[in-house]
């Protein structure tokens, strides 16, 4: 592909550009090994509008004509609701402020200033790209970010980030290794961008974890509305031998089902190619828009950070949305984000139970006992969380990465269900990864 390529994704961390960013974040981390003591940190930031009151923020974005992730804000309201109706967070009220950042740098920014204006105690369960712009405005007023939807490498390089899953290169990483045992050659569709740049060696690290070569890498533009040279070039790479059946993986963001879309129609005039795919590209709504049981992704592998919404573990979160959020369509249960944001929530719930009911909540308070090394269970939807200053994966350049685990999911008759039981831990595949 020819063209200008745009500095940073619109759906996809940037994880680019090699070593020296994970030794710089490791050097920061080294710096601030005590936030409260410098690095730009100021005294905590206090509950809200009165004493009986905790305030945190959700922000998404919304009514783009990007990624939208109106149920992450949605479902935060129905959380607060939910909770205030049982007495509170140890007999506090909860507030939840919600923003929407337009998938915009400047509106970022806003969002982060008024959570500090209004004395938010923490961002809690959001989705934005544009980390560049707000992680500054909260690393200055010592905000904790809990549960971010991982879509940029801040999240897992900030110290005061606390990421509940594993973001884009978990996802990469368990694919390749489920491909590599039943592909022939692997293409990889993905943005020509310096994020996308990274893709090809976060999936090529699955795949020699599985003794497979490495994938072919296929370039689109990030902005393509048609995919026709890209779906032909992907086709024969998969089919140049007829004894091994290739696979496609697109990893286009929102662009995956016009991608697919091309590709269903080509690949009539092709023998039978497997494709693959990470959640956040694909979920339920995107496969029955597409057609369900006769619409091109039946029988793609398709790698989730959590059990699949039918799973019993989000009971829970269902009869909350039922009976708190009533008729509101923007809350998916299937949606990622909406998973991503409940969890979050799980989490910030149980370091303020804690707390107890004699210590302030405030920035500092919840902050420092994330950092204290405080442990959380999530009824199975995540292995039991714990954040340090630097993590197993510092190395790669992913110091806040702590939940490695992905779980394998597969289309069958048009349902997104569990392709195997239970999760599959990629901290080993990320460490031979170069997604640092």
């Amino acid at each position: 592909m020819t063209g200008r390529r745009p500095t940073r994704s619109t759906f996809l961390p940037d994880f680019s550009r090699s070593a020296k960013a994970g030794v710089r974040a490791v050097a920061a981390m080294v710096a601030c090994a005590s936030l409260a003591a410098g690095c730009g940190v100021v005294p905590g930031i206090t509950g809200g509008s009165g004493d009986d009151t905790i305030t945190v923020m959700t922000w998404a974005p919304s009514d783009t004509n990007a990624t939208n992730k109106p149920g992450m804000p949605a479902l935060a309201l129905a959380y607060a609701r939910h909770v205030n109706a049982q007495g509170g967070i140890d007999g506090r009220k909860l507030r939840v402020l919600i923003c929407n950042d337009h998938n915009d740098s400047v509106d970022a920014a806003k969002c982060a200033r008024r959570a500090v204006k209004e004395n938010a105690v923490a961002v809690v369960g959001s989705y934005s790209q544009h980390a560049d712009s707000f992680f500054p405005v909260l690393e200055g007023a010592g905000i904790p970010y809990i549960g971010g939807y991982g879509i940029t490498s801040n999240e897992f390089t900030s110290p005061l980030s606390y990421p509940v899953n594993g973001g884009q290169p978990t996802l990469l990483a368990g694919l390749g290794k489920e491909l590599s045992a039943g592909c022939g050659p692997v293409t990889l569709v993905r943005p020509d961008t310096i994020a996308g740049d990274a893709l090809p060696g976060l999936i090529d690290s699955g795949l020699r974890a599985g003794g497979h070569a490495p994938a072919t890498d296929l370039r689109a533009a990030e902005d393509a509305t048609e995919f026709t040279a890209q779906t032909e070039g992907a086709l024969r790479r998969a089919t140049a031998d007829p004894s091994e059946k290739g696979c496609v993986v697109p990893a286009l963001g929102d662009r995956t089902s016009t991608f697919m879309d091309s590709f269903r129609r080509a690949r009539e005039n092709y023998p039978e190619v497997r494709t693959g795919t990470v959640l956040g590209s694909v979920d339920q709504t995107v496969i029955d828009a597409s057609g369900g049981p006769s619409g091109p992704y039946e029988g793609a592998y398709i790698t989730g950070w959590y059990p699949v919404e039918t799973d019993k573990r989000w009971d829970e979160m269902k009869r909350v949305v039922r009976e708190q959020a009533f008729s509101d369509t923007r809350i998916d249960p299937a949606d990622a984000g909406v998973q991503t944001t409940w969890i979050a929530y799980t989490v910030f719930r149980a370091v303020v139970d804690g707390l107890g009911g004699d210590e302030e909540v405030t920035s500092t308070t919840v902050r420092q006992a994330l950092d204290d090394g405080v442990e959380v269970t999530t009824g199975g939807l995540t292995p039991t969380l714990r954040w340090r200053f630097q993590d197993r994966l510092a190395s790669v350049g992913l110091p806040r990465l702590v939940n490695t685990n992905v779980t394998l999911q597969v289309v069958r008759d048009g349902r997104l269900v569990a392709a195997r039981e239970g999760f599959i831990d990629v901290t080993r595949t990320l460490e031979g990864s170069e997604a640092g």
